[in-house]
């Protein structure tokens, strides 16, 4: 197995479990009030930037068809004011369809990237292999917060993926 096999293998497992976790969702935790930060936007976050990070540049990527201005932002990170404010919540359906066109963008980006080349990101000060090992653990921690809030207020437990082919 060579580097970008490796690479894909392991977006692809931490994506498979981000799809658990939405796919085994309820209804009453999807949106819920009490949430700061609620759990949709926890998932299209996360998905938001495997989706950016795997692009060139920031000026290379071209946010997913249905991207709304904002809904990338989440409260639990430093940012300019305003907080984001939100309209109508993603729904599973999109979000699942976003994990799939993410699946797909790993498959057909990571096998062309240079990793020794910089990451592209100019707030990233390091190569585009250690990028791709950022973004995973990045979707990885997200994915692992919207497991604990499954388990703890659903009893809903997630599957571990240790790794993906194909």
């Amino acid at each position: 197995m060579n580097i970008q096999e490796i690479i894909i293998s392991q977006y692809q497992a931490a994506l498979e479990m981000l799809k658990q976790t939405l796919a085994k969702c309820p209804d009453s935790l999807w949106d819920s009030p009490s949430d700061k930060t609620r759990f949709w936007n926890i998932a299209y976050h996360a998905l938001f930037y495997t989706h950016f990070y795997l692009q060139d540049t920031a000026q290379s990527f071209t946010p997913w068809s249905k991207h709304r201005k904002d809904y990338h932002r989440i409260h639990q990170v430093p940012q300019p004011p305003p907080a984001p404010q939100f309209g109508e919540p993603y729904d599973k359906e999109s979000l699942l369809e976003y994990l799939a066109f993410c699946q797909r963008q790993v498959a057909e980006r990571v096998p062309h990237l240079d990793f020794e080349s910089p990451s592209g990101f100019e707030w990233l000060p390091f190569d585009k292999l250690e990028l791709q090992i950022y973004t995973i653990r990045h979707l990885q921690g997200h994915t692992g917060e919207l497991m604990e809030r499954l388990g703890t207020r659903a009893d809903v437990e997630i599957d571990w993926v240790g790794m993906k082919h194909g």
